[in-house]
């Protein structure tokens, strides 16, 4: 999945950047207060993608 994707289905989900870190963005879900850290990878492998939809408590993008 492409990060660029993987950002657009955090958005959609009511998730919202915190800050930048060195080599990744900190994106936080409002509604349970948890945050998640995003690398700067052009490509995030499947199971990353899954893990990082998991623990904002958002659903896993279709197709992964």
């Amino acid at each position: 999945m492409k990060r660029r994707a993987s950002l657009g289905h955090l958005q959609e989900h009511g998730c919202l950047p915190v800050r930048e870190g060195g080599n990744h963005s900190i994106w936080s879900n409002p509604h349970t207060g948890r945050k998640e850290a995003i690398p700067r990878h052009n490509d995030i492998k499947k199971f990353l993608a899954r893990s990082i939809c998991r623990h904002p408590s958002v659903p896993v993008p279709p197709g992964d």
